[in-house]
């Protein structure tokens, strides 16, 4: 027991005030670095009241709570007995004060201040049970909620939960079952706990933690959460884990507040074996003058109390909080109301409104209104940095200036606010699991029995009794291998039944996973899950073709489009006409329009034999015939083309005939194909061939087994490109979900799979792996086609059409202005000729209208006297 009081007279120029004292019971664990700096703080807190109220009537009585629940109750029962204190600060649960009430009723109505973390409300029967209890710790609450951020923003989905067990602590305790409340909600959960006896208790501490460790590192989740321990324990801890290599990549740990708060008091040693180590800390300012005044004194007190700690000796949130707490009593103590009775110093207590050293002190329903910030922090060479920041309200954050006031762009991803280094120096985020219990590869079944061995194939050496896999979709599964962020030993374990006896037996734990070309079905989701399909897929038919007569008899019009043919023949009859508009006057070869006809078709030969008079016609003709010559040639290359390649038309042109006929038709018998044909697409049992190997088709589209086949879509892009000639794919697609990995249900390796095959994907890798499946039959060159080929159009002779044509078209014009002027005088005579039969037409259109006029309207006369007569 400790007395802390201020000596009588002066005391820094502050004369002592004689007063009654009253005194103070602090309850604290003397072992744990927390209770040392809470004990401290609490001294200090004390003298610097005295120091600042020249009082010296608080008298300070610690007692040792050595870290157990049933010796915090009983020291809390003997400062209330035999030293007759009227509050109490320390590390007291609400259900340790309640036990001390039932035990003895007149603390009930004794203020009580927890530094102990719990639920920030109360229950309301210990509440009843507990007027005066006053919670000044964090919110366990705000702890379980920072740990779910944590976990949410790196998508882990599982995760083990470690703690040192002690009587206050516990698998049952309440912190567990809001943690896992509050990670359902991540969509993760806790898939394993790991409780350590407290260090004191064991004889053989190393040996203790090593065996819980072996335990852990076996199994699949690599995902830590320190939730709960000493720091002794969690310095031990870490140190055995760096020495089992569970601090290399891969590994995740993540430790809470109650010791990321206390790692300014451990040394290098320490943070050597933490590298990586995430973890998340009471936020407080560090950089005001108070601080900086109370953590000199600080480190100088607990070098002279601690002096094997002296290099060590920075303070934690707790030791501001307990400071604190002890000044919000002295406050409340100095109220001379507060001396009535303990109701009155409650009040006084729950009236506190000051800015203390771990941030503003006020309280609401008897609990402190806490900040609700944490630092995240991340463990790095011989210190830590802070990642972020992260509360409630925001998520997390850039660094704040004041408790979580002014903070900018709320709601990020904390890879968004800087580099986190994992343990093994990893630059990126670690998947928190491998792919199962340490040194037990992945059995992963593969089919035996497909009957395209290009995807998977299953061969046996008798030799060395060994079976050897290969195949596209194992060539798949080692490129996503090797893009895991982990290691992923496997065996391929070869599966001779159906595929959906395959995806079953993963279902039934008899495979671990399942690989090859596998179909995604809804119905299937039954049993397992599945990655992001590796490869597209459908339901398609192949067929076999047939020649296509009815167009081969007009083959030689689709060597040009319509287009360019009526182009070729308008620019060929207007180029003779002009040719004949010029020649006809002076050449007696082409006097009449039939023999330009003629000579038009000649000239597409070269044989014409009737010769150009005039330079103006070989000037039209000239830049024609090098036209003719192109157009020409590329009309025989093109026809060539069209020769060459077969016109081939489907001998099945829909599923409805097929169905219709009640023809036969073949699949895998093997596979989803044989159910899908019957229930979905309508085809009859009976109808229906099962053909086991790729290399059977062509005997059964030979023998007449079958008129048509039907194949997911990459299986008949491998058939075509190894029978290109004589089959086809026709008919509708029908959409399926493509090839993906099986996985059990549940398992993560679901995500990282599809992780892995979207890199890949997106790097190029998958098609070329495709392509590579399909080009491996290059001596299968086709030379059948179905459908039009590209004819010629007129756009490559469009250059040739604008030459030829302009060249005509001036041509055309002189030998009109020629024309003209050759036959003036008759020209002339016929327009006189014109111009008189115009002027004699006019001429009697008058005289008829004036007449008219006359006739219809008499002529007015007058008489003698001047009267008008009419006639």
């Amino acid at each position: 027991m400790t007395t802390i009081a201020g000596t009588n007279g002066k005391e820094d120029g502050c004369v002592m005030k004689r007063e009654r004292t009253r005194r103070i019971g602090g309850v604290v664990d003397y072992r744990s670095r927390a209770g040392k700096e809470q004990r401290i703080a609490m001294e200090m807190a004390i003298q610097d009241f005295h120091r600042s109220t020249c009082s010296n009537q608080l008298v300070l009585r610690f007692k040792d709570s050595q870290g157990g629940s049933a010796r915090a109750a009983s020291s809390a029962l003997e400062l209330i007995g035999s030293e007759k204190v009227q509050a109490i600060i320390g590390t007291i649960t609400p259900q340790e004060a309640t036990l001390v009430s039932e035990i003895q009723k007149a603390t009930r109505d004794m203020p009580i201040i927890s530094l102990t973390s719990s639920r920030a409300t109360v229950p309301a029967a210990l509440r009843n049970q507990l007027p005066f209890f006053v919670q000044m710790a964090n919110d366990i609450n705000l702890n379980v909620q920072c740990i779910a951020a944590i976990v949410n923003n790196f998508l882990w989905r599982k995760v083990t939960v470690i703690y040192e067990q002690n009587n206050d602590f516990s698998g049952d305790s309440g912190f567990i079952t809001l943690l896992s409340d509050s990670l359902r909600l991540a969509d993760s959960e806790i898939e394993h706990h790991a409780a350590f006896s407290p260090l004191s208790s064991l004889s053989d501490q190393n040996g203790a933690i090593e065996e819980k460790l072996r335990k852990l590192k076996s199994k699949s989740n690599r995902v830590f959460i320190v939730v709960q321990s000493s720091l002794q324990f969690a310095v031990l801890l870490f140190e055995k884990a760096k020495q089992m290599a569970m601090m290399e990549k891969g590994y995740v740990w993540i430790v809470t507040d109650e010791i990321a708060s206390l790692l300014d008091s451990v040394d290098s040693s320490a943070f050597y074996n933490m590298q990586g180590v995430l973890g998340f800390r009471t936020n407080f300012i560090d950089s005001s003058k108070s601080f900086k005044q109370f953590k000199t004194r600080f480190r100088r007190l607990y070098a002279k109390r601690h002096p094997d700690e002296e290099e060590y000796s920075n303070p934690s949130s707790f030791a501001l909080r307990a400071y604190d707490a002890a000044w919000t009593i002295a406050q409340a103590v100095e109220n001379p109301q507060a001396t009535v009775n303990s109701k009155e110093l409650f009040k006084q207590i729950l009236s506190s409104n000051f800015e203390g050293l771990s941030g503003r002190i006020r309280f609401e329903n008897a609990t402190l209104l806490q900040h609700r910030t944490f630092q995240i922090i991340n463990v790095v060479g011989k210190s830590y940095r802070e990642v972020a920041v992260w509360s409630p309200e925001f998520g997390f954050t850039e660094k704040s200036d004041k408790y979580g006031e002014n903070l900018k762009f709320g709601n990020r991803s904390m890879k968004e606010l800087g580099p986190i280094y994992w343990p093994g120096d990893l630059q990126t985020v670690p998947k928190g699991r491998t792919s199962g219990e340490e040194n037990k590869p992945l059995k992963i079944g593969v089919p035996a029995r497909g009957a395209f061995n290009q995807f998977v194939k299953v061969s046996h050496d008798q030799n060395k009794n060994v079976s050897y896999v290969t195949g596209f979709s194992i060539e798949v599964l080692e490129a996503v291998v090797k893009r895991l962020p982990y290691q992923l030993p496997y065996v391929l374990v070869p599966f001779y039944g159906s595929y959906d006896d395959m995806v079953e037996e993963v279902y039934s734990k008899g495979l671990d996973a399942a690989v090859g070309d596998t179909e995604i079905m809804a119905y299937r989701y039954q049993y397992a899950e599945f990655s992001q399909p590796y490869i597209e897929s459908g339901l398609s038919m192949v067929v076999t073709v047939k020649p296509d007569k009815s167009k081969e008899r007009w083959m030689f019009v689709e060597a040009f489009t319509r287009r360019m043919w009526l182009i070729t023949v308008a620019m060929h009859i207007f180029i003779g006409f002009v040719i004949w508009l010029i020649e006809h006057g002076e050449n007696p070869d082409l006097e009449r329009f039939g023999a330009v006809l003629w000579f038009s078709i000649t000239v597409i030969f070269f044989a014409q034999r009737e010769p150009l008079r005039s330079n103006l016609s070989r000037f039209v003709l000239a830049p024609w015939l090098f036209a003719i010559l192109i157009i020409s040639a590329s009309f025989t290359a093109s026809l060539t083309s069209t020769l060459t390649i077969s016109r081939l038309q489907p001998s099945v042109s829909d599923i409805e005939t097929l169905r219709r006929t009640n023809a036969p038709v073949g699949c895998n018998g093997n596979s989803f194909i044989v159910g899908y044909l019957i229930n979905v697409v309508g085809f009859k049992p009976e109808n229906i061939k099962k053909i086991d190997s790729i290399n059977d088709y062509p005997d059964a589209f030979r023998n007449g087994d079958i008129e048509a086949a039907f194949f997911v879509v990459p299986h008949a892009k491998v058939f075509l490109a190894k029978y290109c000639k004589g089959y086809t794919m026709t008919g509708p697609t029908f959409k399926l979900g493509g090839f993906g990995f099986v996985v059990p249900k549940g398992s993560p390796l679901a995500f990282d799979f599809s992780e892995a095959i979207l890199k890949a994907t997106e790097n190029g890798e998958m098609p070329r792996l495709e392509e590579y499946l399909l080009c491996s039959y290059n001596s299968c060159s086709p030379s059948t086609g179905i459908g039009d080929g590209s004819s010629l159009g007129p756009r490559p002779f469009a250059g040739l059409f604008f030459i030829s044509g302009g060249f005509s078209a001036v041509a055309f014009l002189v030998a009109t202005v020629r024309l003209a002027r050759r036959h003036d005088h008759f020209i002339r005579s016929k327009l006189n000729g014109i111009r008189r039969w115009a002027y004699t037409f006019l001429t009697k259109c008058h005289q008829k209208v004036t007449f008219g006029f006359f006739q219809g309207n008499p002529v007015p006369q007058t008489n003698s006297q001047g009267s008008i007569l009419m006639t």
